[in-house]
């Protein structure tokens, strides 16, 4: 199987019935459970759902997040039509669900076996995140493998693959870098698309509003929420693997 947008379904699905994204897709239950089924889910945390399944969760940097998540909804689904400094107040899309989102995961994750991947630190330290996740799933590593597939999930080449294919399921201008999936991929490119009030309002809200819990899992990416002190602009800080990011 060659993996591209279509197969990855087939390898990854979504944690839903979709018969082509969803878990009717997936095609390696002749090799499971030494390949087991990984479902992919943006939902909110729910008991009845998740149970007691183990789960890796992804962590990034909070301004990052809403920037990619406001050209998500404003060019990719065409879900919202307004300035990002609106987006981040409302409810449904902005800093409240955020905020939700994390503080169920974070008690959520306390009761299950997991383990937490970090945007920052799958970009700086591509082969050990990958085979810290690899040795949690208790799946063999092979480094000539990982390398392989290291270079094949190259940014540049999924963006253009996306260009070229889309996605299943989605209808969007696809010459449209902005809302693209793979749109940016970099790490603290925020600060072109937030002004300092913005930014700094990202971090003091995530400050104010999370659970104890929810504020640790950034440190994953390379920040302690808790030791920020932001008197009105963003300071630098140090993310996984030496990067600086400004805002």
């Amino acid at each position: 199987m060659k993996p591209d947008l279509t197969t990855t379904f087939q390898m990854l699905p979504n944690f839903d019935l979709d018969p082509v994204r969803g878990l009717p897709a997936f095609a390696l239950q002749d090799q499971w459970p030494k390949l087991p089924l990984l479902a992919v889910s943006h939902r909110t945390y729910d008991e009845r759902l998740f149970q007691d399944r183990p789960v890796i969760f992804m962590i990034r940097d909070p301004r990052d997040v809403m920037v990619s998540a406001y050209f998500h909804a404003v060019r990719h689904k065409q879900q919202f039509n307004g300035p990002i400094g609106t987006f981040l107040n409302v409810a449904n899309y902005g800093l409240p669900a955020f905020v939700a989102y994390l503080n169920g995961w974070a008690l959520g994750l306390a009761h299950r076996p997991h383990i937490i991947l970090s945007y920052e630190r799958l970009s700086a330290e591509t082969a050990a995140a990958v085979t810290e996740l690899l040795m949690f799933l208790n799946i063999e590593v092979r480094p000539d493998a990982l390398d392989k597939a290291i270079e094949a999930a190259r940014f540049d080449q999924m963006q253009a693959m996306e260009q070229k294919e889309g996605i299943p399921g989605h209808a969007y201008d696809r010459s449209d870098i902005q809302s693209l999936r793979m749109r940016s991929g970099k790490i603290g490119q925020y600060a072109e698309y937030l002004s300092p009030e913005e930014a700094a309002l990202i971090i003091r809200r995530c400050q104010r509003a999370l659970v104890p819990a929810a504020r640790e899992l950034f440190i994953h990416s390379g920040i302690d929420l808790d030791a920020c002190h932001i008197p009105g602009v963003v300071q630098p800080l140090r993310l996984a693997g030496g990067i600086e990011a400004r805002g």
